[in-house]
Formats: structure tokens, sequence, C-alpha cells
């Protein structure tokens, strides 16, 4: 993997460092934004945002169960056709949706 920049903080007293400015234009961080600290198996530690959307604990729990009962058991996985695609597909043939236009009161 190449070095697109390097930048450094320094840590204070309390273990506290200011994220470099060039580290949060590349994030596209602002004030109060959240990061996630990754340490891959060879000890090397990336930072990523922590978008809202992922802020729910049971969504990242239920799809890292996914992920790894999909690695432990890829035979089980069945390609989506058939009887019930062509239900699923009935369901929903005459609505129309526009995921540009935003969400009334009702559905937020």
């Amino acid at each position: 993997m190449s070095t697109v920049s390097q930048d450094i903080s320094t840590l204070t007293d309390r273990y506290q460092t200011t994220v470099p400015s060039g580290v949060r234009k590349q994030l596209n961080l602002g004030k109060g934004d959240r990061i996630r600290y990754c340490t891959d198996a060879n000890g090397r530690v990336y930072i990523e945002p922590v978008r809202a959307e992922e802020d729910d604990p049971a969504l990242g729990s239920f799809l890292a169960f996914l992920e790894a009962d999909i690695k432990a058991h890829p035979e089980q996985l069945q390609a989506f056709d058939g009887a019930l695609y062509n239900r699923l597909k009935s369901l929903v043939a005459d609505t129309a949706v526009d995921l540009d236009e935003p969400l009334s009161i009702e559905d937020e």
C-alpha cells in the first residue's frame, strides 16, 4: 500500500491529540464528528469516519454476525430467484420510488 500523505500529531498528558488538517480534509471531518480506529493483524492502525447511519449497535452486531456466518458457511449461500423472487417482484411491480425525494414527516 503506498502512502498518500503523512501527518504527525502529538499526544497530550491525557493521551489526547488533534487530528491534522490534512487528515480532516481527506476524511471530510468536522467538529463533533466521530472516528473509528482500526488495527490490522500487522499492527497497522487506520482511522475512518463514523457516519450517523453506523451508530446503530444492533445493526453493526447483526452485520458482523452475517459476515462471520457467510465466511464460515459459504456453501449455504443461494441465488435469489424462482418462486420467491417472482412473488416479491409482483408485490412491488406497480410501486414508483424516487430515491431523491425527501421523506415526508410520517415516513421519518
